[in-house]
């Protein structure tokens, strides 16, 4: 009897512990997600306020300095909710000014555009990267989270099911093809 109750406890301990380590690598998960999240969040406050200044440096004509503020400035505005339908129709206009390589190049000849258009370019670059570690990371937490151990024992506590960020992220090819 005494062994059997042995083997018990210890199966419980080992229980215990693999649950334990469990729910310690689901709240890792969480915390590069947040991580992630504030990257991208970086990224993208960056990529709106530099597609801003270009907007409103005079070196662009009048119509693609409006279509770039105005999306620029509904990006950062935006809700929660409506963050991803904003950065998408920012990502088109800056591929709808920026299409054709001349665009790039108009904005490189004037005084303080080559420095402009690097920074635009090295924006461009960095969010769909951004958005790649975010959304690994919430792949990889939906993974852990949908396993039976995890929902039967609430290892993730009251953590919201975790929501990847979904956008066009494409980069305009005439910027994302110059060298940063």
């Amino acid at each position: 009897m005494t062994e059997t109750l042995i083997w018990t406890v210890v199966a419980l301990i080992f229980i215990g512990v693999y649950l334990s380590w469990t729910a310690g690598r689901l709240d890792r998960l969480h915390s590069r997600i947040d991580a992630a999240r504030a990257a991208l969040d970086a990224q993208l406050l960056r990529r709106a306020s530099v597609t801003q200044e270009l907007a409103t440096s005079g070196v662009l004509d009048p119509a693609a300095s409006i279509v770039l503020y105005e999306a620029a400035h509904a990006a950062r505005q935006a809700e929660e909710d409506h963050r991803e339908v904003a950065e998408s129709e920012l990502s088109q206009a800056l591929r709808a000014v920026f299409g054709e390589p001349e665009q790039v190049e108009l904005v490189r000849q004037a005084p303080g555009g080559e420095e402009a258009a690097g920074e635009l370019a090295q924006a461009v670059r960095r969010v769909p990267m951004a958005r790649r570690f975010h959304n690994d990371a919430v792949r990889a937490a939906r993974a852990l989270r949908r396993h039976r151990k995890v929902r039967w024992f609430r290892l993730a506590g009251h953590a919201p099911f975790p929501l990847a960020f979904e956008m066009d992220d494409e980069p305009p090819v005439a910027l994302a093809d110059r060298p940063a």
